[in-house]
């Protein structure tokens, strides 16, 4: 993935597209000071994970101040935050739908045995392993635990 941001950055600067370029450029800078966190950690570098991770953080951040710009009357605004999360979401893989992750939820559930609702932080914990960075578990919590209670 590092590489082909790399290789994305200098292609983005010599076909001279600066807002896609910027954006590179702040992904880029992410992973390097997420390297550095890991190297404390005792790890040389983050890994794909942790990497798919930080990358939906950024797209969530982005999705929340596009929301803000656009009730506070700065269109422009968020029309750079939605360019940034269009170029970001390249990286990230692809998004389970909404059957998608039923399945997804009903085959952990079917495979670690989970019974009740005291079962839920073992259903996302491997939810989270399975599926990292293809679905919002925040919208998952409430289907695991709407799953698990009906």
């Amino acid at each position: 993935m590092r590489d082909r941001i790399t290789q994305d950055v200098k292609t983005a600067m010599l076909a001279k597209d600066k807002q896609r370029t910027a954006a590179l450029r702040l992904i880029a800078a992410a992973i390097k000071d997420r390297d550095i966190q890991a190297r404390g950690e005792g790890t040389e570098t983050a890994s794909d994970t942790q990497l798919i991770d930080l990358l939906a953080k950024m797209v969530k951040q982005r999705q929340e101040s596009a929301r803000i710009y656009e009730e506070n009357g700065r269109p422009e605004l968020a029309a750079t935050e939605r360019a940034e999360i269009a170029v970001i979401e390249e990286y990230l893989p692809k998004q389970l739908d909404e059957a998608g992750v039923s399945a997804a939820i009903a085959d952990v559930i079917a495979t670690t045995g989970a019974s009740g609702i005291k079962d839920m932080g073992k259903v996302m914990a491997e939810l989270k392993a399975r599926h990292a960075g293809q679905m919002d578990f925040s919208k998952a919590g409430a289907a695991v635990k709407a799953a698990l209670t009906g």
